[in-house]
Parts: structure tokens; C-alpha cells; sequence
């Protein structure tokens, strides 16, 4: 079957509050991740790995970087000439004034686009997550087993599930007989207490069925207008509702799904890069995640004398960097950082631009793009001055420094 039987719909226009400052001025999936990617890369690059290359992004909220991002770095991969695109949708307030209530009220607002494109089948995907995931192998098992609907899950812990996941039931066939919106209790799976069936918010419809339930949730006054608490609950034992279990293509043991949607998870995802043999596999030219790659030079280590050396050991450093008689180590440093000499970065995220002054020390630290660190400031060595300073201390002790924030 032929991809361009099925378009994508992507939800991009959360606000993403848990992140903040680093949402401050842009929406969550265009925050940078791993140095020379922003998240929503990922959900693009799945797509495009997937065949699939019919895509609509739902924007909303401060979505300017986002919008630049695309323009910048995805439409080359697509020939509208061969009906191959990514379109940036912003809200079209066709039910009104108001922003959209809810995934699925997000997608009816734009129902016109997608009924002009005539698909078969419609796949509904979360911008801000971070995985690697085949969407042909969903459709194909939903085309299989003749669905209306197919809900993608993967096994997660059920204290961090509660509150935070929707939990799926299903008998031994994957047909779902239970779906609970982000319950403080979720059930297990049979034979395991620590583990429940959890939502990973990616849902394909077939078209019609889509069309038809979208029309009942609009016209209902007492829904919320989501696919999660509204749509899906409603339509399970009424219709062929199943769950796909994640199929991880990182090709590693453990499958790897990450929401990085609070400042200290975005630290660790991070962090998880330098490590030695990293649970997510950017190196994999089999699965490529595509990105925006300015036309900066390499990275350049100069000074060996001593203290004054320019060095990076367990570290990603992207092109335009200089490390000028400064030391890196188990970091990350985006597009044109300058670390000056005798300046020490350890454990922290450096968006891009960013100048470290001559003899500033950091560490534990996400620093966000543009910042000039004055030489010999001392950022995450003492948590009350940096509060004081005005800068956010996470729970675990992570120094977050905004955009244009005073240092």
C-alpha cells in the first residue's frame, strides 16, 4: 500500500509549562535537544523514516523558533511536485474565538485540511516526545486486523504512570476493552504488579471513522475535546479498538521512549548522550534523525599550556564551537558555544552561542541560547546564589539560565 494513503497530524502547539524558562519565548517541541537538534525532530524524522510524507503541524503557542526551525531544515526533504509536504498549520478558529480545547478539538478545527487530502487513514502523533518509532508497521498491523482505531503503547511503571499516562486494557488479542485517562491508580498488566499498558498518545484512524467521531465529540457539551479522555474511552467495545506495542527502532535492549517533559527529565535525556554506550542511539545511519545544520565551520580546541588547555573529554560538540583554553567534560555544547580560557564546563547543556567568560566555572547547569557568562562566574556551586540571581534550581539541583538572563 501506497504511504500516501495516510497523513499525519502533528500536535505542536503545547505549551510545555513544566519546561519553563526554557518555553519561555518558544513552544516545547522546538526547544533544543542533544546539541544540534530540536525535539521535534524526532517525530519528523519517524515520519519521514516511516514513508510517510504528508504531514500537517498543528501550531499554537509561540510558535516563531518552531516555524523557523521547519522552514529552515525540513522542507528540502520534501517535493511538492510528488504531493510531499510538511505544512505548518496555525489555528484557523473556525468553531470560534478560542484557542483549541483539547487534542481532538485541535484536530477538528482543521478537519477541512485534512478531508481535502483525501486519505485513508490518519495518523495522530505528539510533537515533544523523544523515540524512535516505524508508523508503517502500525498501520500495516491496524490494516491487518481490520481496525477503526489503533492506540500505540509501551509497558511503564506504574507509580510513574499514575497521574501522568492513559492505561490500556486489552485481552490477548490487543483488542482494547479498557482505556483510563491518567488515573491515580492504574491496573497492571496480568502477571506483572509493577507494570501497566500505557499510552503513547499516537493513535491511527481510518478516515471516516475519524471524520464521524470528531463530529459527536464537537457536538457534545460536556466534553473535554481529547482523543485520551473523550474519544477513544467512548468508542472501546462499540467499535475494533486496538493497541500496537511499541516497536523500538534505537535498537537497543531496552526500548526507548522518553516525554523529557520537566526540566529535570530534559537534564537527564541529555545527559544520557556523553554517556559511553547512550540508551538513545543517534549514530544509527539506519534510522537518521534529520535536523536543521547550520553552515557554521568545525569545531576548534586551541591552547595546550598547562591549565590553559582546550579540551573536551565524554562530551558532544557541535560545528562553530571554540574551546579556547577551556575544559569540557561530560557536557554538551551546541552550534558556536565559545569557552574561554581557563573556564570549566562540567555536567551541563549549552544551547547555541553561548560565551563562557575567561575563568567561569559551570557545572550541573542547562544554559539556554545567546548568553554571555561574565569570566569568572561560578554558576551551580552554590544553590543559593543562584537563586538569588534570579535563576531556576530544579529538585535535583540543575541551574536553568533563561534566554537574556542577567548573569
Amino acid at each position: 500500500m501506497a504511504k500516501t494513503d495516510i497523513l499525519a497530524i502533528i500536535l505542536a502547539g503545547g505549551r510545555g509549562s513544566r519546561l519553563e524558562p526554557l518555553t519561555r519565548d518558544r513552544a516545547k517541541p522546538a526547544v533544543p535537544f542533544g546539541g544540534a537538534y530540536r525535539i521535534i525532530d524526532f517525530t519528523l524524522s519517524n515520519c519521514y523514516n516511516s514513508g510517510i510524507r504528508k504531514i500537517l503541524l498543528l501550531t499554537q503557542y509561540k510558535a516563531m523558533s518552531l516555524n523557523r526551525h521547519i522552514s529552515q531544515g525540513w522542507y528540502k526533504y520534501f517535493c511538492r511536485e510528488m504531493n510531499e509536504y510538511v505544512d505548518i498549520v496555525p489555528p484557523q478558529q473556525y468553531n470560534g474565538e478560542s484557542w483549541y480545547l483539547g487534542t481532538a478539538d485541535a484536530v477538528c478545527q482543521n478537519i477541512f485540511a485534512i478531508e481535502n487530502e483525501h486519505p485513508d487513514y490518519v495518523i495522530i502523533l505528539g510533537g515533544d516526545h523523544i523515540y524512535k518509532m516505524d508508523y508503517s508497521k502500525m498501520l500495516d498491523q491496524h490494516i491487518a486486523r481490520n481496525a477503526d482505531a489503533t492506540v500505540a503503547a509501551i509497558p511503564v511503571n506504574c507509580q510513574e504512570a499514575a497521574g501522568q499516562f492513559g492505561v490500556i486494557e486489552t485481552d490477548e488479542s490487543y483488542r482494547i476493552k479498557n482505556f483510563e485517562e491518567k488515573p491515580r491508580c492504574p491496573k497492571c498488566m496480568p502477571g506483572n504488579n509493577d507494570r501497566c499498558l500505557g499510552s503513547m498518545g499516537i493513535y491511527i484512524f481510518n478516515a471516516s471513522f475519524l471524520y464521524e467521531k470528531l463530529a459527536e465529540d464537537a457536538a457534545s457539551i460536556t466534553s473535554s475535546h481529547d482523543f485520551g479522555k473523550d474519544i477513544i474511552p467512548k468508542v472501546i467495545g462499540k467499535h475494533r479498538i486496538f493497541a500496537y506495542p511499541f516497536m523500538d527502532e534505537n535498537r537497543k535492549q531496552e526500548a526507548y521512549w522518553r516525554d523529557a517533559g520537566t526540566l529535570d527529565a530534559f537534564y537527564e535525556a541529555n545527559m544520557d548522550l556523553v554517556s559511553v554506550d547512550p540508551l538513545l542511539n543517534l549514530y544509527d545511519a539506519q534510522w537518521a534523525i534529520y535536523t536543521f545544520h547550520p553552515n557554521v565551520p568545525p569545531p576548534k580546541f586551541v591552547f595546550a599550556d598547562g591549565d590553559r588547555t582546550g579540551l573536551a573529554v565524554d562530551s558532544i560538540i557541535c560545528p562553530g564551537c571554540v574551546v579556547s583554553g577551556g575544559a569540557v567534560n561530560r557536557s554538551i555544547l551546541g552550534h558556536c558555544c565559545r569557552i574561554n580560557s581557563f573556564a570549566r564546563v562540567e555536567n551541563s547543556v549549552l544551547f547555541s552561542n553561548v560565551n563562557v567568560g575567561r575563568g567561569a566555572r559551570i557545572r550541573n547547569a542547562i544554559i539556554d541560547k545567546d548568553v554571555v557568562i561574565p569570566p569568572q562566574t561560578s554558576i551551580g556551586y552554590d544553590r543559593n546564589a543562584d537563586q538569588q540571581r534570579g535563576f531556576t534550581v530544579t529538585e535535583r539541583g540543575i541551574v536553568v539560565v533563561a534566554k537574556q538572563e542577567h548573569v
